[in-house]
Order: C-alpha cells, then sequence, then structure tokens
C-alpha cells in the first residue's frame, strides 16, 4: 500500500513552519527525515507532517522546539490533550444540548446542525446565542480537536456552518443611522473568523456601524482602510492559537500607524492574560466590549 506523502511546500501550507526552519531542524535535529522523490526533492510522509503539526501546536503554546521534537510523538499528543483540559471553558449550563449540537457535527449531519442552531437562535436571542451557544461550543469543539474527537474536517464545517447563520442573522438587523463606525479585521497570520463575528453581532446588536474586513489584514492596510472609511474604531480579534507574546508588539506598530483619534481595541482568547498596552484597550469579556462601547458613546456628550 502506498503510504501519502507530502512536498516541502505542502507541509509549509499545513504545519505553519516555514521551508527553512523545516531544512533547519533536519540538519540540527535529525527530524523531519524526509525521503527524496525521482527529482530529488524532499517528500514528507504524512506521519512525519502530522506529529510537526503538533510540535507547531506545542510551540505556539511556549514550549521550546528541541525539547519537542526530541519527545516520542504518542507523549506529544498527551501534552496537547492536557492543555486543552487546562484552558478556561466559558460554559453555558444545558451543557447536554452543546454535547448534542457537537455530537451531530461529528455525525456530520448539517442539515440537522443548522436546524438546531437557528431553533437555538429563534429561542435565544442573537445576544444570548452568541454569549451562550456559540462562544462555549467554539470552545468544546477546539477542545476536541486538539484532543483528537473531532477531525480537521468536522471543525472546518462546524466552523463555516457557524459562519453562514451569524452572517445571516447581521444581515437581518435593521439598518439606519448607526455609531461608531467600527473596522473588524485581524492581523497577517491570524485565520480564525468566528470571534469576529460573534463581536460583531453584539455591536451591531447595540447600534454600532461594523465595517467587517475579514482576516489577514497588513498593518498598513488597516491603517489605510481606518482611514479611507472614518473609523472611530479599529476592533481586532486573536484566538489562543496565536502566538501570545507577538501580540503586544503588533498592537503597538497597529497604534502607530492609526490616528490618534482612532480608538484600537483588541479581544479574544489571545488577549486574556495580556498586561495594559498604553494606548490599546483589551477586551477580556464580551459584557466588556459593550461596556467600551457605552463608554464611547459616554465620552462623545458634551461636558
Amino acid at each position: 500500500m502506498n503510504i501519502p506523502s507530502f512536498n516541502i511546500a505542502a507541509v509549509e501550507r499545513d504545519t505553519g513552519l516555514s521551508k527553512d526552519v523545516l531544512r533547519m531542524w533536519e540538519r540540527r535535529y535529525g527530524f523531519p527525515q524526509p525521503d527524496r522523490d525521482s527529482n530529488g526533492e524532499r517528500c514528507y510522509p504524512a506521519d512525519q507532517v502530522e506529529r510537526l503539526r503538533l510540535i507547531k501546536r506545542l510551540m505556539d503554546a511556549g514550549h521550546r522546539p528541541g525539547k519537542l521534537i526530541a519527545t516520542p510523538v504518542e507523549e506529544l499528543a498527551g501534552f496537547v490533550s492536557r492543555r486543552a483540559k487546562a484552558r478556561p471553558g466559558n460554559e453555558s449550563s444545558d451543557g447536554s444540548e452543546l454535547s448534542e449540537l457537537l455530537a451531530l457535527i461529528k455525525q456530520h449531519d448539517s442539515n440537522g446542525f443548522q436546524q438546531a442552531m437557528q431553533q437555538r437562535l429563534a429561542r435565544q436571542g442573537l445576544q444570548r446565542f452568541v454569549q451562550d451557544t456559540i462562544a462555549p461550543l467554539t470552545f468544546r469543539v477546539g477542545e476536541a480537536w486538539e484532543d483528537g474527537s473531532v477531525e480537521v474536517f468536522e471543525e472546518h464545517l462546524f466552523t463555516e456552518l457557524t459562519k453562514r447563520l451569524l452572517r445571516q442573522a447581521i444581515a437581518g438587523l435593521p439598518s439606519g443611522q448607526r455609531s461608531p463606525r467600527i473596522l473588524l479585521t485581524s492581523v497577517p497570520d491570524e485565520p480564525h473568523v468566528l470571534g469576529l463575528l460573534m463581536v460583531e453581532a453584539l455591536f451591531a446588536l447595540e447600534g454600532a456601524e461594523c465595517i467587517p474586513l475579514g482576516t489577514q489584514m497588513p498593518l498598513l492596510e488597516i491603517g489605510r482602510a481606518a482611514s479611507a472609511h472614518r473609523a472611530n474604531v479599529v476592533a481586532l480579534s486573536f484566538s489562543v492559537a496565536f502566538p501570545q507574546r507577538q501580540i503586544p508588539g503588533l498592537l503597538q506598530q497597529l497604534r502607530m500607524v492609526l490616528a490618534p483619534e482612532i480608538e484600537l481595541w483588541a479581544g479574544g482568547g489571545g488577549v486574556q492574560r495580556l498586561a495594559p498596552i498604553e494606548g490599546v484597550l483589551l477586551l477580556t469579556s464580551f459584557e466588556s466590549a459593550v461596556s467600551a462601547l457605552t463608554d464611547w458613546r459616554l465620552a462623545q456628550v458634551p461636558a
């Protein structure tokens, strides 16, 4: 039986490890150990690619690559599972219903999942639906993906179906004169969009005008977009998967790019344990995001 293998460009895309890093590890640590194709190009077996993905995930959590590479793959999987269990969750009181929703994803029942989610949206209203269903369910899916009980394609299915539902709900909100103007996006290498959509729903419910730019915008382009749209606020989302040590520097750089009168807000799981950053408002919960909106409006009222 042929064992699947991947060229170095595919491994770079799949793992997030650059070609230079892969070659350097091969020389320094003796791993990975690619085969060679008929043209002499590196080909990486699937089991090595999976191990590289585990290593990258743990590096993002602060572990040193040299130690990880020397660790057997079974122990790496155990590190990932323990980290997932140690992370704080935003659990709701109806955990059994959330388990049923997760089960629909694992059963690949797209129609059943969408119908169940729409029923919860109708019953809870958009604000509670975001806070009490989507947020804790997203955490559960991420946890299940890390411990191996949810496949990558199943996590993608959950994300795409939930994105579709949130966008439909946001589009159905009343239009009219709205403020402040909030530009929503993420920095390069931050592809997670659900956090942005959740906070967009809450801001839109509170009467803000949201300008969604999607994910992975270069910092200079964020500055240009904020100016072009006459934004009052730029709001970024950082997931727990984003390397936390990089966040303060990125926010400080963006703060220098933005005009002084434009506020810079940052939220998501990635900012939970950050120290205060001058000129940046850290939103550590949905409640703090809504409070920030209220405070902005109060600041516009003449004394």
